[in-house]
């Protein structure tokens, strides 16, 4: 299932875009805010659906025919929903927020997958999940997984789709987390609505910008929905999990990095969503500082030393900004304990998202007494060639449950 592969996925969790650079001097010591509270498990959050098409299993198929036997694992016919549902945005404050679903024709009672798509640049709009755009992730090896026997619940997440006038939270666990988990509660009332049969188990799936939601996701059921949204297993792959210690490899690199311009993404929405309201001076040398104020998604260099300001590195790798620091441990995912199956899919020559995320998680959450998470490298696998082994590797893995 080579549908994680689309060329959109390989940026997806690292790149970024910038924040505002500040001033030298004492930042405040302001914490970060809260996360988004999620709606009331027990409040309705699905507002309306709209049918997008029914497809038949030779269509399904005719799509991944360039991938050896995966046309094959399509049973039913899919038919492609778009919902709009209701979730709070990173000020706790709801919003209208959409997605897809995809709909096996099933004559017995099916699982739910929610699915976390990867990076999408501002003018991929039509790429996110409820255009069911032939370009989007969706579109081809998750629809077969879908005619294999699942619901599929793709949230576009905030800034794409029906909320496509707010800035979208790039890398923003907390609001990444609750977007999907009121997605998936939006794709279970949709189907008792519908009268569509699935049964209790969720999975959870997604790479790089993906995997990193994917893992924020599943943290975030197993704390506020365990009866009402129980995770069954999930699979995220290529995710920046340890934020902070991200930062510090980016800060500390000699090597040119040739996703600093999502990083600068990244920076931008940290300095939004925690309030830090730094001048671009404080993150960024000229005339990059200039260049991003007048377009946010200008071209950068790809070595950290030009790019970044030297007061920026210092606070980043001495700790000396507590707002700062607060915000990239505010967005660590990687050190908690999963109740239910977790395997953590990842190449080893990933050049976008550094390998040690997924072994860090892996190491934090076995310390913690997880007997349920599994590390998986893929070998010698970069940020876009694990994408495909990842998709049939996690399908696989899923599959035993």
């Amino acid at each position: 299932m080579a549908l994680l592969c689309l060329s959109t996925l390989g940026a997806a969790g690292c790149k970024s875009n910038s924040p505002e650079p500040a001033v030298v001097g004492s930042p405040p010591t302001t914490q970060p805010p809260t996360t988004p509270p999620p709606v009331s498990p027990s409040a309705p959050v699905l507002l309306g659906s709209t049918l997008i098409g029914e497809f038949t299993t030779a269509q399904l198929a005719a799509r991944v025919s360039d991938i050896p036997l995966v046309g094959t694992l399509a049973r039913y016919p899919v038919r492609v929903y778009r919902l709009t549902y209701t979730t709070p945005n990173t000020d706790g404050q709801p919003v209208t927020a959409s997605g897809a679903v995809l709909v096996p024709v099933a004559p017995a009672a099916v699982p739910v997958i929610s699915y976390q798509h990867g990076t999408l640049q501002p003018d991929e709009e039509t790429r996110a999940p409820s255009y069911y755009s032939s370009r989007s992730e969706i579109w081809s090896a998750v629809s077969v997984l879908a005619a294999t026997g699942y619901v599929v619940s793709a949230p576009d997440y905030i800034g794409y789709g029906a909320s496509k006038a707010l800035p979208h939270p790039y890398e923003h666990g907390a609001s990444l987390a609750s977007a999907s988990a009121d997605m998936l509660r939006a794709t279970r009332e949709f189907c008792a609505q519908q009268k569509i049969s699935v049964n209790q188990k969720n999975f959870l799936l997604g790479y790089s910008e993906g995997g990193y939601a994917t893992m924020a996701l599943h943290k975030l059921l197993e704390e506020k929905y365990t009866t009402t949204l129980p995770v069954t297993a999930s699979a995220p792959g290529a995710g920046a999990y340890h934020k902070s210690a991200f930062a510090r490899y980016i800060l500390n690199s000699t090597e040119p990095l040739n996703f600093l311009s999502t990083y600068v993404w990244v920076l931008r929405t940290y300095d939004r969503v925690y309030q830090l309201n730094r001048p671009l001076s404080y993150y960024y040398q000229e005339p990059y500082a200039t260049r991003l104020q007048a377009d946010p998604f200008s071209a950068v260099p790809q070595q950290a030393a030009e790019l970044f300001a030297p007061t920026f590195r210092q606070a980043v790798l001495t700790g000396s900004d507590p707002a700062l620091t607060a915000t990239l441990t505010a967005n660590d995912v990687y050190d908690w304990q999963p109740r239910a199956p977790l395997a953590l899919f990842h190449g080893t020559a990933d050049d976008y998202v550094p390998f040690f995320n997924s072994q860090d998680a892996y190491n934090a959450m076995r310390a913690r007494g997880a007997t349920n998470v599994e590390l998986r490298p893929i070998q010698g696998g970069t940020h876009f060639t694990a994408a495909p082994v990842y998709t049939l590797q996690a399908y696989a893995f899923i599959s035993q449950f």
